[in-house]
């Protein structure tokens, strides 16, 4: 996983002013995206909707899960919450509640999903509501181990929402490189130059790790630019799915980052 400390490596401002990340040229590509699809569909016209829905909460589960963690409740408690707010999401008629202006997904998911805990909130058998529906999977072991290794500290679990949202957008484009560059045939490149995307102390100077990839320390530097652009390019690519307008891109990639900043000095 990455640490907050990329938000120095990569500053917003300058994943949204490069020319070709920029959102006037994105818009075409981006008109219409899962979370735009299910503002769409809201009428009713469900399937594809619902699709979407479904991958974008398959996605983005586990900052669900740690926020109702934080909240108080023990690991099965969250896995039964979190399991039940899916099958809620998914199979009632939430959706026709929602305005076609909601903007970004992580705002109505967060808001959905503390109405749905206060419902539930006191009922004998609320956190039942998920037996034994697998609308979408939540793999509690995983999710309890990664929350083992979460600092201890006051953040409120909106902000600990929030900045495991951000993290699982940032690991979702260093995703997204890593397999564009095993497809090009460049995994061990890609492998070496990452630490110096993501804040890491890289184990290398350039020139040394220069003789290890048979390469000028000139190539090395120009090769760690390239992927900082292409890496810029996948995060607002997976921004782009979370929100109904292409224009709210570049202020989600700022908010993003800025939420990580009390994670900056955590250890990696």
């Amino acid at each position: 996983m990455l640490d907050g400390r990329l938000s120095k490596q990569i500053p917003a401002d300058e994943i949204c002013s490069h020319g070709s990340l920029r959102t006037s040229g994105m818009k075409a590509q981006f008109s219409t995206t899962q979370w735009s699809q299910v503002l769409a569909a809201r009428d009713g016209a469900g399937t594809e909707a619902r699709q979407a829905l479904a991958v974008l909460c398959e996605t983005y589960w586990y900052p669900l899960y740690v926020f109702v963690r934080r909240e108080g409740y023990d690991a099965d408690a969250a896995r039964d919450l979190t399991q039940g707010f899916f099958a809620y999401l998914l199979e009632k008629e939430v959706l026709q509640q929602v305005q076609p202006s909601a903007g970004r997904f992580r705002s109505f998911l967060l808001a959905t999903l503390r109405h749905f805990i206060s419902r539930e909130r006191g009922k004998d058998q609320a956190l039942k509501r998920g037996g034994g529906t697998q609308t979408i999977s939540v793999d509690a072991a995983a999710a309890e181990a990664r929350y083992d290794l979460e600092p201890t500290d006051e953040l409120t679990p909106e902000q600990v929402f929030e900045s495991r949202w951000a993290m699982t957008v940032l690991d979702r484009a260093m995703e997204r490189l890593r397999q564009e560059s095993g497809e090009s045939g460049d995994l061990e490149r890609f492998q070496k130059l990452q630490p110096y995307l993501t804040g890491q102390k890289p184990r290398l100077p350039y020139n040394e790790i220069a003789v290890e990839l048979q390469m000028t320390e000139g190539a090395v530097k120009t090769a760690v630019y390239r992927m900082r652009q292409q890496f810029g390019l996948n995060l607002r690519q997976e921004i782009a799915e979370t929100v109904a307008d292409p224009s709210e891109i570049d202020d989600e990639v700022r908010y993003l980052l800025s939420v990580l900043r009390p994670f900056q000095n955590a250890p990696a």
